[in-house]
């Protein structure tokens, strides 16, 4: 008989562990397995690379480290990495997987909202963060901070993965009687299509007129592990509301803005942000997201979780219009519904937001 096809549960990801599917250099950290991810961690050693690469079907990722690694970087006691720069980290997880089971990764929500660039990359892999159904081998993480240096170190956590059998992403028709029956996004007309249902920007701010912020250049750095250790200012520039229902972004310049709808993820289902599509202007939501069972769930505390959104401009500036669409969500079937839920269940940092920073900022 074949398989449901859905998004692994904890429960599920925990079994996966005790069989062997999921292996680990040291136990897992007790919150490390969420609703429908795993986080994963950062091995011992950080390679500084001429650049990003892919080790394509030949070859291991090991062999081009042996290429292009320009130095090692212990991070046993944490260490800094350097904005501008490309490193390639073994993970303490690696996996067997079985012939039915494939696996995608994401940066976590304080990685995007620090401008930390993630990708997660397999033995010969063609793609970033994907990893092929049956895989059996080692992973590793690029990262390339983008507008912050950074202190990581072995057991950081700075990306995420789901693990899959089949294809469970609900066409238009399914996301659109989904939205009749619970509310996916706060909007009074939806914008679904087979590419899943719009986000759209909020440039109106909130009572005091913020309505986002934009990353500073030169500043100190930001220790991924230290939760509210950073004044705001040192690191922000906050955007306010001039009487304007637009906004010009500055090419590679880095901001954080919010979301006009706010987002309900059922306990059902897990979704996911994937950037929009270029063609529409030279500005993309820069990191695409993961949005765990239970997020904006009224009863897992999270009644109008609105979706903070990590925006660039590239090659020219762009204007940003007040509910332009600025990406979309795609939404999946559980296995089964995890036994916790993105937020009251797991004390979540982003439950019931607004406009808010990653968890670093005080």
């Amino acid at each position: 008989m074949e398989k449901m096809a859905g998004i692994l549960n904890d429960a599920g990801i925990l079994a996966l562990h005790k069989a062997g599917a999921i292996k680990a250099e040291r136990p897992f950290d007790d919150d490390q397995v969420q609703p429908a991810s795993l986080d994963l961690r950062l091995g011992r050693t950080a390679y500084r690379v001429r650049a990003s690469f892919l080790p394509g079907p030949g070859s291991t990722v090991a062999n081009k480290l042996e290429r292009f690694a320009m130095h090692e970087i212990d991070l046993t006691n944490g260490a800094v990495l350097e904005t501008g720069c490309v490193y390639i980290v073994p993970l303490l997880e690696s996996f067997e997987l079985a012939n039915d089971l494939s696996a995608s990764a994401n940066p976590k929500s304080s990685t995007g909202r620090l401008d930390i660039f993630t990708r997660v990359i397999a033995d010969h892999a063609q793609q970033f963060d994907m990893i092929p159904a049956g895989y059996r081998g080692p992973l590793y993480i690029e990262v390339s901070p983008r507008t912050f240096p950074i202190v990581a170190r072995m057991g950081s956590r700075l990306s995420q993965i789901r693990f899959r059998n089949g294809n469970a992403v609900l066409g238009r028709d399914a996301l659109l009687q989904l939205h009749r029956e619970q509310t996916l996004v706060a909007a009074e007309e939806p914008n679904v299509d087979g590419r899943g249902i719009a986000m759209s920007i909020d440039l109106t701010g909130d009572s005091d007129g913020l309505i986002g912020y934009r990353g500073k250049r030169h500043t100190g750095v930001v220790d991924v592990d230290r939760k509210a250790a950073c004044e705001i200012l040192d690191y922000w520039e906050p955007i306010y509301n001039r009487g304007s229902d637009d906004m010009v972004l500055d090419p590679d310049e880095f901001y954080i803005l919010v979301s006009r709808e706010a987002v309900h993820v059922p306990p059902d289902y897990a979704a996911e942000m994937v950037p929009f599509d270029p063609l529409v202007g030279e500005f993309r939501v820069h990191y695409a997201g993961f949005f765990d069972p239970g997020f904006g769930h009224a009863a897992a505390g999270g009644t109008g979780s609105r979706a903070v959104l990590e925006v660039r401009s590239h090659e020219v500036p762009f204007i940003l219009e007040h509910g332009q669409i600025v990406g979309r969500l795609v939404y999946e079937k559980m296995l089964e519904r995890p036994k916790a839920l993105y937020g009251a269940d797991l004390k979540s940092n982003y439950q019931a937001q607004g406009l808010k920073l990653s968890k670093h900022f005080k």
